[in-house]
């Protein structure tokens, strides 16, 4: 009888093998949700969308680089009636205060982008708190409210950086349709990407300095309106208190036990 002897790495391989077979049977046979939650277990997720009962969906615009457009936006915003979330960042608010004021006149919300525009997924708790707190008072001595909707520069975060701003009060917020407005790719393949992955309780990512949102920003308000959509700014959208946040960033209200 010949006795095979197996290196580590062999060894390895078959218990990966073995491991994702069991794997395949549980998922199949139970909650696919509930196994997923396993592997993020231990980890910390911003708000990616919302579990909606509604069609409602919300559009927030990141200001950061510039300021061509602005004006534009909250025009057609105004024309067609909808509220949205401005989520700026502090040298912004520096350099366009009289716009953060213009922006919160319109009755839109604003939202804290941090204030160097850093990978704050690299920061101590120290100065997370120092980019948070800065343009937490820019925004409030300008508008008289501060800031309770947090959105991470690059999207970079970490279990570090969501607790922490959840420490300071508020919602780390993502989302999970991106127009890629600022790939300039024109007008119609913006329509395109939104049109056509747009869902209750959708977060809709725009840029206020994007080339050609005069163009498509106009289109996609009366799609999202023939298709029934109400656009509502992200407070109005997220679930407050008694809520969970799911494998993939969805955010769910808890039932009662």
């Amino acid at each position: 009888m010949r006795v095979v002897i197996l290196n580590r790495r062999t060894m390895l391989v078959i218990a990966l093998i073995i491991g994702l077979s069991i794997l395949s049977v549980i998922v199949t046979y139970s909650d696919r949700n509930k196994v997923l939650e396993v592997f993020t277990m231990g980890k910390i997720l911003p708000i990616y969308s919302v579990e909606a009962g509604e069609k409602k969906i919300a559009i927030r615009f990141d200001a950061a680089w510039g300021d061509a457009y602005t004006d534009e936006i909250l025009h057609i915003l105004e024309e067609y009636d909808v509220k949205t979330t401005f989520f700026l960042v502090g040298f912004w608010v520096d350099k366009y205060p009289d716009m953060v004021k213009k922006i919160h006149e319109a009755g839109h919300e604003i939202g804290n982008h941090s204030t160097t525009h850093p990978d704050m997924s690299k920061l101590s708790k120290q100065e997370i708190k120092r980019e948070l707190n800065t343009t937490s008072s820019k925004i409030e001595k300008i508008t008289g409210e501060k800031p309770f909707l947090f959105r991470a520069p690059f999207g970079a975060y970490n279990n570090l950086l969501i607790s922490t701003a959840s420490e300071l009060g508020y919602y780390t917020v993502q989302w999970d349709i991106d127009s890629l407005d600022w790939k300039e790719l024109g007008s119609r393949q913006v329509v395109d990407i939104i049109v056509n992955n747009i869902e209750k309780g959708s977060i809709v990512l725009f840029h206020n300095n994007a080339k050609y949102v005069s163009q498509f920003l106009p289109v996609i308000l009366e799609e999202l309106r023939n298709e029934g959509y109400t656009v509502v700014p992200i407070s109005s959208l997220i679930i407050k208190e008694n809520y969970f946040i799911d494998h993939s960033g969805r955010q769910k209200e808890k039932e009662d036990s």
